[in-house]
């Protein structure tokens, strides 16, 4: 995938839809090489095509989602790679930045992983580390383990540390979530008082979903980038959440 390929999905996500016309405008190349551009995009699943345009698949499609400010994310995952020592278990929920994070972190024998992501599982399959999948109800669209079972699974495993992936954060309702199930896998990640960062890019705060996450155990520790506005960096820490802002590449 090259950059102009990046470049598409990134406008395709963001916008949800524009038109072949547009993205030739904004890449600098002719409307053949975008529709040539959009096959391959399509053939691949990062994005559906119709007449005249490229639309934005479901939100849900970790992979898509990976190649959306893909540097961005991978200064992320790369900062939190850094916080996980040999000898290790690790949970990692599912999300982009968590993929990737995931990605990072495959070569390395002197770890376990623990993800309820079968997308994060299968990046893994011929990774050095093991790779522990809990067991329950697979959500197809998220490609996640969630429900009673999953969440009976995660109270029996040990783990030293967690990432986990959110929706949105308000400074009124916390973080939240799309996904009343997966917000449930994540409330018992945090029930186990775990070290635990959130892993997301600064888009997410200011946003606000139907779930919040438990208001018992809290999330007290994120990785976003430097972009995340002072105020609400300000409402951050007041909660006493600390915040790690890494540079934008």
């Amino acid at each position: 995938m090259n950059a102009r390929h990046q470049q598409i999905i990134q406008l395709v996500n963001m916008r949800g839809s524009v038109t072949v016309s547009e993205l030739a405008q904004l890449t600098g190349v002719s409307e053949v090489t975008i529709r040539q551009d959009l096959n391959l995009l399509e053939r691949d699943h990062f994005l559906r095509r119709v007449h005249g345009s490229a639309l934005a698949l479901d939100s849900d499609n970790v992979g898509m989602r990976m190649h959306t400010r893909y540097e961005l994310k991978q200064a992320l995952a790369s900062h939190a790679a850094g916080l996980i020592e040999s000898g290790e278990t690790v949970f990692i929920e599912g999300g982009s930045s968590n993929a990737l994070l995931a990605r990072l972190l495959a070569d390395r024998a002197d770890i376990t992983v623990v993800t309820v992501s079968h997308f994060i599982a299968h990046l893994l399959k011929d990774a050095a580390c093991d790779v522990i999948v809990p067991g329950g109800l697979l959500q197809k669209s998220s490609q996640s383990m969630v429900g009673p079972l999953t969440r009976h699974c995660i109270q029996q495993i040990h783990f030293h540390k967690a990432f986990i992936g959110v929706d949105g954060w308000q400074a009124e309702t916390g973080f939240t979530g799309r996904n009343m199930l997966r917000c449930d896998v994540v409330d018992a990640v945090l029930a186990k008082n775990a070290p635990t960062w959130a892993l997301t890019d600064a888009s997410k705060f200011g946003q606000i979903h139907p779930y919040p996450l438990s208001p018992v155990y809290q999330v007290k520790q994120v990785i976003t980038d430097s972009s995340l506005r002072a105020e609400t960096l300000r409402l951050l820490e007041e909660q006493e959440v600390a915040v790690t802002c890494v540079a934008q590449p």
